[in-house]
């Protein structure tokens, strides 16, 4: 780029970063020539706002006189436990490649610096499968592993499919002629690995260039499968009102905000010089007020002087800044068209209706099991060994569940709890009061001892639980004339480590973590 010196390039392309591997080799480089980069996605759940994190330091590659090449890895998003099914592939990358695009012109990135690689173009290719077969004999399944550790799906029978996984993402790096590859600080040990065995190929170790992970929303990683997590990026403006509102934003918390990670990371990189964060207040609450640092709101904040709430409201604003223009892109009926199909909705079971045909219908895929957290435990008014439970799953308001547990557990023992439900029974009365729901508990045979499943502390209400093996979407309602339950709840039981499972295949919170019991061998119902 003309008028920019290599070290002011190297500011721009390592700022925000939370790791560069390989410093030496990127100084060296760009004393000679510009840098050439790629950055991959698989293309597998809908991108959401986060992706602007990425997208603006592709802003800043572009700037910095890079040659950037944008990967959408659909063969990945394949070998990741099946992520996008083989017949969805090709809709998903079309899709990806759409709204990624449209993000891009959002920012004001110019398309036409940007090349666009789908990985199946070369990644079938006779000299890219045979450097697979070489890599396979030289990678221990332990470092295969661990390389994927913290992006690939964690199982405890892990599919071949996922150990091939950044052994295919190293030799992007060789098959796309780059000098170093963007990801996310989640990809570290994809990136090490590749400059581990890359030479052993005879190929050239790359540079690796590393953002921070921004908090989701709610506290945590931003994740496609945690609806309330992430702003999709066709989300209206009502419904990113929504999420936001639910964001967690704890005043004077700088630590753990997802709000200021945004800030920092996305809307900060893309501000025009002279352009700052501009907060709208009343007078009475301190004024209107614009900060031409990051630091600066940040300290700001820290310091209790910006309600969260003012936060929320300006960061709205400018979050539908960047989706307008992509909503008005996929307002045309072919793009709609494309989203729907790409992400089609999942078919329901009504109630009473047979599954479709070649479904299997003894499979668990079909209980709604969802964590719920007990908010209010009371005595039934009428049965003494009965319990009347409000129990948040995430919906509008609290379900009462009806359970016997009064023998068993205290009320304080199951106040706040973490627990499953069952949540696609018929609903029924009992002794007077109408049942939404069943507990899931562990029961020795001669039901003197009965416990309910033990959860995770950091599952989530609402989320669904699922059977490791099993897809599919769970029935509306579960039909009592069939006895779908009674059948599938014979095989329900904790093995001999005391972990729920299903005829040998583990019950899993979307994390992929196992919930377990004190009881051993023990039927679950």
């Amino acid at each position: 780029m003309v008028g920019i010196t290599p070290a002011e390039k190297k500011t721009l392309i390592t700022r925000n970063l939370q790791e560069t591997l390989g410093d030496d080799k990127l100084t060296k480089i760009l004393a000679e020539r510009d840098l050439k980069i790629y950055w991959g996605t698989a293309t597998t759940g809908k991108p959401h706002v986060a992706y602007f994190v990425p997208m603006s330091k592709i802003a800043d590659f572009l700037k910095a006189g890079c040659e950037v090449t944008i990967l959408f890895a659909d063969l990945h998003a394949y070998l990741d436990n099946m992520k996008a099914p083989w017949s969805l592939l090709e809709l998903r990358t079309q899709y990806y490649e759409q709204v990624i695009k449209a993000m891009l012109s959002s920012i004001g990135v110019p398309l036409e610096k940007l090349k666009f690689v789908k990985g199946s173009d070369y990644q079938l290719s006779k000299e890219y499968t045979l450097d697979v077969y070489k890599l396979s004999s030289v990678v221990t399944q332990h470092d295969a592993k661990k390389a994927g550790a913290e992006v690939v799906k964690q199982v405890e029978y892990p599919l071949l499919s996922g150990l091939l996984y950044p052994g295919l993402q190293a030799l992007d790096e060789e098959y796309l002629k780059v000098d170093a590859q963007f990801g996310g600080v989640d990809q570290r040990k994809i990136f090490t690995f590749s400059e581990k065995y890359l030479p052993q190929l005879g190929y050239e170790k790359r540079i690796h260039f590393m953002n921070p992970m921004v908090p989701g929303l709610a506290g945590g990683k931003m994740s496609s499968s945690e609806e309330d997590s992430k702003i999709d990026l066709l989300d209206s403006p009502a419904n990113v009102k929504k999420k936001l509102k639910k964001a967690f934003c704890e005043p004077g918390n700088i630590a753990d905000n997802g709000l200021l990670s945004f800030v920092k990371h996305v809307l900060f990189s893309l501000f025009k010089e002279g352009e700052g964060f501009e907060v709208n207040r009343e007078a009475e609450h301190g004024g209107d007020a614009t900060f031409l640092k990051y630091e600066d709101l940040e300290k700001y904040y820290a310091e209790d002087k910006l309600h969260p709430g003012d936060l929320k409201a300006t960061v709205e604003k400018y979050i539908n800044r960047l989706l307008d223009p992509i909503r008005k892109a996929f307002e045309k009926p072919e793009l709609q068209k494309l989203s729907a199909a790409a992400y089609p909705p999942p078919a329901k079971v009504k109630a009473g209706a047979a599954p479709a045909a070649g479904a299997d219908e003894d499979a668990p895929h079909r209980l709604d099991i969802r964590v719920g957290k007990v908010v209010e435990v009371a005595r039934h008014p009428d049965a003494d060994t009965l319990y009347v439970l409000k129990i948040d799953l995430a919906e509008e308001q609290p379900r009462t569940i009806i359970s016997g547990l009064v023998k068993f557990v205290t009320q304080e023992e199951l106040d706040q709890r973490l627990v499953a439900v069952l949540c696609n029974l018929k609903p029924s009365k009992m002794r007077g009061i109408l049942s939404e729901g069943m507990v899931l508990c562990t029961s020795n045979a001669d039901h003197t001892v009965v416990e309910p499943i033990v959860l995770p502390s950091n599952a989530t209400p609402g989320s669904r639980l699922y059977f490791e093996g099993f897809s599919g979407t769970p029935d509306e309602q579960l039909n009592p004339k069939k006895k779908v339950w009674e059948k599938l709840s014979a095989d329900f039981k904790t093995n001999s480590d005391g972990l729920a499972v299903w005829k040998d295949n583990f019950l899993l919170t979307p994390e992929g973590e196992k919930l377990s019991s004190k009881l051993a061998n023990c039927s679950i119902k």
